[in-house]
């Protein structure tokens, strides 16, 4: 297996600490400030970017979550080839879009990219199992 699918997996690894970074700077703005004392009440209320970069956090928590068990897979059949790598770089990249497309509120293209990621995780999957 090439090094592609585990860089592909820590760039995965690093999103949601990317979307909790700009969900403070929001945070910031927000009455008050950041409140580092009670960060689970501040999200708690919310709206608007703050809040949707929140569940784009939390979501990009559960997509690292099938990508590693997806790349895991793929590495113990012994994966490698370019469909493999193509697969890793689509779901890094439409991750990313996903993050921005809910900050953004583009909640079509979200739903689309969220699609096109869980797709190339399953093709992952496929590859290990062929």
């Amino acid at each position: 297996m090439t090094t592609l699918p585990l860089w592909c997996l820590l760039i995965t690894a690093l999103l949601p600490f990317w979307l909790a970074f700009w969900g403070s700077a929001v945070r910031r703005r927000e009455p008050g400030g950041l409140d580092n004392h009670h960060p689970r009440q501040q999200y708690a209320t919310l709206e608007g970017k703050g809040a949707r970069l929140w569940a784009a956090q939390q979501n990009a928590w559960e997509a690292l979550a099938l990508f590693t068990a997806a790349v895991v897979a793929y590495g113990y059949a012994g994966g490698g080839g370019w469909l493999g790598s193509a697969a890793c770089l689509v779901f890094v990249l439409a991750r990313v879009a996903h993050g921005v497309c809910y900050a953004l509120d583009l909640a079509t293209l979200r739903s689309t990219v969220f699609i096109v990621a869980f797709l190339a995780a399953l093709c992952l999957f496929a590859l290990a199992l062929l």
